[in-house]
């Protein structure tokens, strides 16, 4: 059992955002080695999320990347509006 990380990015991402309620996060694709997550914010909060020079946005990658490679796994972490 390893470690839910669409969870994790939600975790993470809610509190920051204004529209909470916005907040989607998806799994695309995983193999053993590599998993693709998507999160999805409303357009307002892409700031928020993202970050002054993607200071945040990194911040949250290194987190799940962390999670990750105790797993022996990458994550691709995409963050788009809608």
């Amino acid at each position: 059992m390893g470690t839910d990380f669409e969870k994790l990015v939600k975790r993470i991402v809610v509190p920051l955002v204004i529209n909470p309620e916005d907040v989607l996060v998806k799994k695309l694709a995983e193999d053993d080695f590599q998993i693709h997550i998507q999160l999805l914010v409303n357009k307002s909060d892409v700031g928020r999320v993202i970050g002054k020079g993607g200071r945040i946005a990194n911040a949250i990658r290194t987190i799940i990347y962390a999670g990750a490679s105790k797993e022996g796994k990458k994550v691709h972490l995409d963050i788009d509006s809608y």
